[in-house]
């Protein structure tokens, strides 16, 4: 399956935050984007999960 297309867009988050989350990304070892990827589609689907 080819992989899904990406759009980049932008978002002003705080500076310790943007911080925090770099950490973490190295730390899992994923880019930026695909951890925040993964963050994002993880709390999208707890909150689908919790409206049903």
């Amino acid at each position: 399956m080819p992989p899904a297309a990406k759009r980049q867009f932008s978002v002003y988050l705080p500076v310790e935050l943007v911080r925090r989350v770099k950490h973490a990304s190295v730390d899992a070892d994923e880019s930026l984007s695909a951890f925040v990827e993964r963050a994002l589609e993880d709390y999208l689907r707890r909150s689908e999960e919790r409206a049903r």
